[in-house]
């Protein structure tokens, strides 16, 4: 599935929901469902700053393509990571860095997030960002 595919797919599992609330019960769904990050990077150089809960990412390299795992100590900020990661990982750093984030527009969930919560979403963009042009320039380098 490409990155748009999957972002079709988190907007029409969102439109389901007609409430605010409800897809904040999704989101934390979604968070519960996150597979467990190794404890190994839960560590300060993992946390993303920015974020006013504490949320640690991880970036590895499989095959040319960015697995992705994280963990939160909030569990909205949890479905958050985690509808990110959903929708990046397992993907080429390129689609990663040409990807569009409107979706989460989409859903209405910028709108929906208080200033903090809505810095730290732009703060989990911008590592993940980080971590594909990290990956593309170590691949470029290799050539």
């Amino acid at each position: 599935m490409t990155i748009q595919e999957k972002s079709t797919s988190v907007v029409n599992e969102f439109s389901m929901f007609d409430d605010w609330m409800d897809k904040y019960a999704y989101l934390i769904e979604l968070g519960k469902d996150l597979p467990v990050i190794n404890t190994e990077y839960k560590t300060n150089n993992h946390l993303i700053s920015g974020c006013q809960s504490r949320v640690w990412l991880h970036a590895e390299e499989v095959d040319g393509k960015i697995i992705f795992t994280a963990d939160s100590d909030a569990v909205i900020t949890k479905g958050i990571v985690s509808l990110l990661i959903r929708v990046l990982s397992g993907h080429r750093a390129n689609e990663i860095l040409e990807a569009d984030f409107n979706f989460l527009e989409k859903i209405g969930l910028q709108e929906h997030l208080s200033p903090t919560r809505a810095n730290g979403l732009a703060s989990m963009i911008k590592q993940i960002q980080l971590y594909a042009k990290a990956f593309q320039l170590k691949s470029k380098q290799k050539e």
